[in-house]
């Protein structure tokens, strides 16, 4: 099953060596992402090179070096696929669905970051990066970090919080607490234990209901 495909700002994010200018060449990236992904889950990073990616996606490996100067820079493009389908998918339950509360919103973040784990090639190997570089998405903040940027950004924007410091640091501190007790469920069970995702919803909305009150 192939991920959402990166639109041309998307990749121009990337650790690409040059911006796929044809619809043909992009096409390609897509290809060895997808292989990249197939193999993570395959055989782990460690096994993962660049000759094997581009046997896999049907590609000459002078192709790789046109775009990826390596793995590393492969896994990147395929982090960042990643983090802007886990928000699309966020974004879009946002629009079609009423939630009581921002802990309705809370649960979806939670279950689409579950069903990405169950669904999306390579998302289970490589998760938001954190396994093979704390700071695969950028060079000054951890992953962590930069994924609860983009979730505080939508909660913002949906329930009108007030913006502070204070919004900013419980945000992460849930994200890291969530991110922690959902891979413990995904190690007990590869479908992840379903009781431990539902301690892991409940952890979250206790924290931030602590931490931000009335301003939730």
């Amino acid at each position: 099953m192939s991920s959402q495909p990166l639109d041309c700002d998307d990749l121009e994010a990337t650790s690409l060596r040059r911006r796929p200018t044809q619809r043909r060449s992009a096409r390609r990236v897509e290809r060895m992402l997808d292989a990249c992904a197939a193999l993570l889950d395959e055989s782990g990073y460690e096994a993962l090179s660049t000759t094997r990616i581009a046997e896999r996606a049907g590609v000459a490996i002078g192709s790789v070096y046109q775009f990826f100067p390596d793995k590393r820079a492969i896994s990147q493009a395929l982090t960042r696929r990643n983090v802007e389908l886990f928000v699309s998918r966020v974004g879009r339950r946002f629009m079609l669905e009423d939630f009581d509360g921002w802990w309705g919103a809370v649960d979806a973040i939670i279950d689409e970051y579950v069903e990405m784990h169950r669904t999306v090639p390579g998302f289970r190997s490589l998760h938001f990066g954190d396994a093979v570089d704390l700071n695969l998405l950028d060079s000054v903040s951890d992953n962590n970090t930069v994924i609860a940027g983009r979730l505080r950004a939508m909660l913002l924007e949906e329930y009108g919080l007030a913006d502070s410091e204070r919004l900013d640091l419980a945000v992460l501190v849930a994200v890291e607490a969530g991110d922690a007790v959902l891979k413990l469920a995904f190690r007990r069970d590869p479908n992840g234990a379903p009781e431990i995702i539902e301690q892991a919803k409940q952890m979250v909305q206790s924290y931030l209901s602590r931490q931000l009150g009335s301003g939730l």
